[in-house]
């Protein structure tokens, strides 16, 4: 199997190029190198069925030529976090939407297999019902939980008139080894690790209660494949753990201290996937538990050295947009 893995660079991205290249797929990987990074799979680079192309999936006829022969796509490129899309929504929309469907377009032109979509389940918004099934009201609260949704959108409505053979992953908080450790303010465990190694406390959200879906970064990436391998089509499909962590309690694992800082509006205090749709149509089921997948994160503690170490000021000056503009 020849597959296209945009994104590659990045943090699911790269464990999805691992889990592929283990079964001997050949694999073109493209990322742009704006937040993913080359080490995330220095180990194949003398791999015959690895290849790289630094390449912006917004210049469509620079990645034309990467389609020719290629059996699945998987399309992770994009941007993330809450802030920086409020203040570039531009930006957001060319990458997150623009993006997708130059992907869709030379898909559908060169006769793909499988389109496989990495969808947000930011795009539900503040839930009203838990667990959240696929068929729950869409109601994204910023830029970015918007621009996924809309590249949801545009794969679905492709898959319909084009006859392009198309699956949505909505993921719920995955977190893993080789998630981001620098730029903008956002993934709880890339500022909790970072603060841990400082000596720091954990700057938690509001009291803490909140819960998160948290999903185990290889899981997800056993998710795509099995979509891909499958026969489905034209299907959204939540990928969660089928449980759901409060921070304090992420915090008793890890750790450490701890400050308390205000809530912020937009914020979900849950997110919590149904996932029986998943399980039922794919036969996917979470194999790393939360306690195992922290102990993972702390034994590659490492890995976030050179990362930011966010305090309650530096927090604050950097969600003020977040404050201003989301109610």
């Amino acid at each position: 199997m020849r597959v296209i893995v945009s994104g590659s660079a990045g943090f699911i991205g790269s464990h999805l190029v691992d889990l592929l290249l283990s079964y001997d797929y050949e694999v073109i990987a493209v990322d742009n190198l704006v937040s993913g990074q080359k080490k995330n799979f220095k180990q194949h680079k003398n791999n015959p069925n690895f290849h790289f192309h630094k390449l912006d999936i917004r210049k469509l006829d620079k990645i034309e030529n990467l389609f020719e022969g290629v059996d699945f796509v998987f399309h992770l490129a994009g941007l993330a976090d809450i802030v920086p899309s409020i203040e570039n929504p531009m930006e957001y929309f060319s990458t997150n939407v623009s993006g997708t469907f130059n992907m869709l377009y030379l898909s559908k032109k060169y006769n793909i297999k499988k389109f496989i979509y990495a969808a947000s389940s930011s795009s539900y918004g503040i839930p009203k019902v838990f667990p959240t099934s696929e068929s729950a009201m869409i109601s994204p609260e910023y830029p970015y939980a918007l621009t996924k949704y809309m590249g949801e959108e545009l794969v679905m409505h492709w898959s319909k008139v084009y006859n392009l053979p198309s699956i949505s992953l909505r993921l719920f908080n995955v977190y893993g080894p080789r998630s981001r450790t620098s730029g903008a303010y956002g993934a709880v465990f890339g500022v909790f690790l970072a603060q841990k190694i400082s000596n720091k406390p954990f700057t938690v959200v509001g009291d803490g209660n909140q819960t998160r879906d948290f999903t185990y970064v290889t899981d997800v990436a056993e998710a795509f494949f099995a979509a891909a391998n499958s026969f489905l089509n034209s299907e959204v499909i939540n990928v969660g753990s089928g449980n759901h962590y409060s921070i304090n309690y992420l915090c008793d694992l890890l750790g450490g201290k701890r400050t308390y800082i205000p809530k912020r509006p937009g914020e979900p205090d849950c997110t919590y996937a149904d996932t029986q749709k998943i399980k039922k149509l794919l036969n996917w089921q979470p194999k790393v538990s939360f306690e195992e997948g922290v102990k993972i994160m702390l034994e590659n503690i490492d890995n976030w050295n050179d990362a930011p170490v966010w305090d309650k000021k530096s927090i604050k000056l950097a969600t003020k947009t977040w404050f201003k503009v989301l109610r």
